[in-house]
Formats: C-alpha cells, structure tokens, sequence
C-alpha cells in the first residue's frame, strides 16, 4: 500500500486523470495482475491505479530517464526559478548533454523536470535532430518540488523500459491499457514520430493479447473502424482539451475500447 496520495510528478499533455474512474473500475478485477502502459506519459494512470506490479514503457528515452531517478529518490538541488533567460540556458544545457550522450545523468533529469515545469502548457516536443524545442512558458507562478523521496517505495516495485511497445514481454494475465498519441496532426512528441501505420500496428498487438485491453484514442472514422474491426467494444467519451494555443476548450471526443 502506498503510505499517501501520490501525485503526478509533471505536466503533462492529455494525461488521463479525468478518466481514472472509469479505469478504476476495470483495473478492480484484475489487481492481483500486472499493469501495463505501452504509453506511460506522466504516469497520471500508474500513480492512480497504484499497481504493486507494472511494466511501464515510453518511446521518450528523457522521460524515462527521470523516472529512473525518481526509482532511486530524486532530490534536486538545481536553481529553479520561473525566468525566461534560465529556462532558454537550462534549455540549451538539457540539449547539449543529449548530444555528449549524457542524457541519462541526474543532471539531465534535474533539467527535464525543470524544462517540463516551465515549459509551455508542459508540452514535451523534440525536433528531428532530437533537440527539445519548446518555447518558456506563460505562468506567473511555478511551485517547484525538489524531494521526491516519496516516489521510491511504490516505483521500486515498478519495470520501465524505452521503445517500441512490440518489445514489451506481456504476460496472458497482464492488464494493458494503451494511450497512444492521438490519430491526429500531431507536432512530435519523440523524434520518431507516431504514424497511421503505428496505430495500426498497436492495434493489431492489442488484439492478440489473451489478457484484458483497454485503449483510449481520438474518436476519428478511421480509429473507429480500425479497433471495431478487430472486435473491440467502444464507447464515446467527452474529454476535457486541456492543450490549445487558441485557449479552444471544447470538448474532444475520445473513444475507450475493451476486449471484455
């Protein structure tokens, strides 16, 4: 049992906390299973399932490198402070040690949590050279955290991993619930890109997993389609649009397939 309420540690873009009632619901069968996240983002679902047992994976090698430290009890002691000059020289600083192949150093972590945070609306975005390009944020006020000594017990008992979520080893009894990047013009989140055929693809996967599936995406024509027919079972929901330059918050409609 987690000793207190966890929150998660980021901002993140179309993280899933408005829906963890509903994947609360479903995860309540299966708790004596495993948890696993293809697309484990800002973990918003893991910390509020708070599994014993997960297998957590991204296709953001940076991402994974802070929850690593997060595993070992992250403190940070780097100068944090909400100014447009520090974010654009931390900035510059993160990128130089992903070209030096230091991308997996404390230091590294210490400034992905400080970009995240300081960021614009906590988008994660790098370019095709693998450089993180997002522009200083818009807040008047950041609270920044630096001890993360809480995180170490409950995300001890967790696996991570980087890559491609076909090399995820699943277990027939493993729960899965799959977020991908939305079937959408997308500005890319990881060099690499999610394409049409990466939906595909995971969708396919999906379907041949023996154990419980749960996968939540755009409600476009062409996922529709896709995932009713591999014989999953849809439902359409209102989620809230947290992320827009144009402050639109209109509703998106999202779909949330079962095979069960």
């Amino acid at each position: 049992m987690v000793a207190k309420r966890l929150d998660p540690p980021l901002k993140w873009a179309g993280g899933k906390r408005w829906l963890l009632p509903r994947l609360r619901a479903f995860w309540e069968s299966y708790t004596e299973g495993r948890l696993v996240e293809p697309f484990c983002g800002g973990l918003a679902v893991a910390l509020g399932l708070a599994p014993n047992k997960a297998l957590l994976n991204d296709i953001n090698p940076h991402l994974l490198n802070f929850y690593h430290w997060l595993q070992r009890g992250l403190s940070i002691s780097l100068e944090m402070t909400n100014e447009k000059d520090l974010y654009y020289q931390y900035r510059a600083r993160f990128n130089a040690l992903i070209k030096e192949e230091k991308a997996n150093s404390q230091e590294a972590a210490e400034l992905f949590y400080y970009l995240n945070r300081t960021g614009y609306n906590g988008l994660c975005r790098f370019n095709q050279k693998g450089e993180f390009n997002v522009p200083f944020g818009r807040y008047r006020r950041i609270n920044y955290q630096r001890d993360f000594r809480d995180f170490r017990p409950l995300l001890q008992r967790w696996e991570f991993q980087t890559g491609d979520f076909r090399r995820l080893k699943l277990r027939s009894e493993d729960f899965v619930y799959a977020d991908p990047p939305y079937d959408v013009e997308f500005t890319q989140y990881a060099s690499q890109g999610f394409t049409w055929d990466d939906q595909v693809r995971l969708a396919r996967w999906l379907a041949q997993h023996k154990g419980p599936v749960v996968a939540s995406n755009q409600a476009t024509g062409r996922i529709v389609e896709l995932y009713s027919n591999l014989g999953f079972k849809l439902s359409v929901l209102e989620a809230p649009r947290r992320i827009s330059c144009t402050g639109d918050r209109t509703p998106a409609q999202e779909i949330l397939a079962t095979n069960f």
